[in-house]
């Protein structure tokens, strides 16, 4: 049974400050929910209905915070349209200290990312490539917002998140060798350059791009062009689908440098 005011709390915590003020975020959706639970998060309580437990018994034999509910019951809780057959509510870490140096292959700074679903995709795109380390600006989208989870589709659970001024991250990648690119509609054809495998890929929000600020700083200037002949074509890319096109080709380029049909 899920109790009122249980689900008062969930149905809180779709909310930044009430995430802060009880220490906690949601988890829903089958397949995220059985990633989480062999994931480093530490689960407070499991809702599911018996579908769900059934399914997934060899995972969960060993938690002891599980609660069999009936459907009509996580319907009621659930922040989705269409719910499925678990909700996990989870302890909200400590924010996670910025590592003493970076990865020496492809890593991402978000300037000020705010649709949730665009941050949960590219954490989606940086599990698919391998990337370990994502920072993001303090203004970017938490992504412990519900919508974000979602999107990620589990990969929150393996990327390395990081919360830090672009001044922080940039002193970091000097230190660790790392060359610094932004995406920018002004850059060079990224198919016409030789990308580094120990890089920093910056990308900007969804509106105004690239902070004027840090786009001073960046000397490394790089675009996906545009193969629409027309005088009229799209202004710009989605950014988590320019991320995986320019992560797609940074990655091209280190492993298979050779590679033609």
């Amino acid at each position: 049974m899920i109790s009122k005011n249980t689900i008062k709390l969930i149905k809180s915590l779709e909310q930044k400050k009430f995430r802060i003020k009880e220490k906690a975020f949601i988890v829903e959706g089958d397949k995220i929910v059985s990633e989480l639970i062999n994931s480093k998060f530490k689960i407070e309580k499991l809702f599911a209905t018996s579908i769900f437990l059934e399914k997934n018994i060899s995972i969960i034999s060993d938690l002891k915070i599980i609660s069999e509910v009936t459907r009509e019951e996580l319907n009621q809780a659930s922040l989705l349209k269409n719910p499925q057959n678990s909700i996990a509510l989870c302890n909200l870490p400590e924010t996670k200290k910025l590592p003493e140096k970076l990865d020496k292959n492809l890593k991402i700074y978000l300037d000020d990312i705010q649709d949730p679903g665009n941050l949960g995709t590219i954490i989606r795109i940086c599990d698919w490539f391998g990337i370990e380390q994502l920072f993001c600006s303090l203004n970017t989208a938490d992504m412990f917002n519900p919508k974000v989870i979602q999107a990620s589709m589990g990969s929150f659970c393996r990327v390395n998140v990081y919360y830090s001024t672009f001044d922080q991250v940039a002193k970091l990648a000097k230190s660790s060798g790392s060359v610094i690119y932004g995406a920018l509609l002004t850059g060079e054809n990224i198919y016409k350059q030789k990308l580094p495998e120990n890089a920093l890929l910056v990308l900007g929000n969804e509106g105004k791009g690239i902070n004027s600020e840090i786009e001073k700083s960046i000397f490394n200037k790089i675009k996906i062009p545009e193969f629409n002949s027309d005088d009229k074509f799209a202004e710009s890319l989605n950014v988590s689908v320019a991320t995986a096109i320019i992560c797609s080709e940074f990655k091209r380029q280190n492993l298979f440098p050779n590679y033609s049909k």
